[in-house]
């Protein structure tokens, strides 16, 4: 399957949303420093450490359920708050209330902005059906189908798992990669059948972790070698280089 720059073998593709489909990671990663500026401002004072939408986005949060992001990035500042309840309001000083601050921003600037998907990414998915592949999304965003709604590409996924379907199912989030390996069961196919897409370091480990025929790294933001450490076989910039008139 030299045309779609995939090796013989693999029947599904398994996409990851933001910054692999849609630019929404930029959108996500702004919510997050305004999210966190403010807890922080909030706890340490006007002298706090702002929150770096690159470095402490890649580090702590890209791709990890909203809980554990909210998580890991406060840990890494030694701050450590109260679990507090799913449905906890945006104003609340609680892991899941952080969450559902940064949740109401990433809603709002979505609705204000809209969302574009990536013309690479749509013409890859186009050429993967077309070759007789099925396709799968695989995000931690609980407003996966929303964004893909907005972007008008949900026709071309045959399966969706989001934070919505991985809470249900009782899924653990990437880095571990259970979400990735439900997508390809509900495609009827096994890990060694199938491709992941990420741009997330926790994506790459998630498709080492689950032994999947191909891990593509998607490099967004200058992290191709970071990518490649964490497990990608091949790296691009944007989907469409894996079709041979891109080469």
């Amino acid at each position: 399957m030299t045309e779609i720059g995939l090796p013989d073998g693999i029947r599904a593709c398994l996409f990851d949303l933001d910054g692999v489909l849609t630019p929404t990671a930029l959108v996500h990663a702004a919510a997050w420093k305004d999210t966190f500026d403010a807890v922080l401002r909030t706890i340490e004072g006007p002298d706090f450490q702002p929150f770096d939408a690159t470095t402490d986005y890649d580090t702590y949060v890209d791709g990890r359920p909203r809980a554990d992001g909210v998580r890991s990035f406060l840990s890494s500042r030694g701050i450590e708050l109260p679990e507090g309840e799913e449905d906890d309001p945006p104003e609340l000083n609680t892991v899941h209330g952080v969450g559902n601050r940064k949740n109401v921003l990433v809603l709002d600037k979505i609705r204000e902005e809209g969302v574009e998907p990536y013309p690479g990414s749509v013409r890859y998915l186009e050429a993967v059906r077309a070759a007789g592949l099925r396709t799968a999304v695989v995000s931690s965003s609980a407003n996966c189908r929303d964004v893909l709604v907005a972007a008008g590409i949900e026709q071309l996924l045959d399966v969706r798992i989001d934070g919505n379907v991985a809470r249900e199912r009782g899924l653990r989030g990437k880095p571990k990669p259970d979400t990735y390996l439900e997508a390809a069961s509900d495609l009827g196919c096994g890990p060694d059948e199938s491709a992941v897409f990420e741009d997330a370091l926790v994506g790459m480990d998630a498709g080492r972790a689950g032994r999947f025929g191909r891990v593509v790294g998607v490099d967004r933001t200058g992290q191709a070698e970071e990518l490649r450490r964490h497990g990608a076989d091949t790296v691009v910039t944007d989907l469409a280089e894996l079709l041979e008139p891109a080469r």
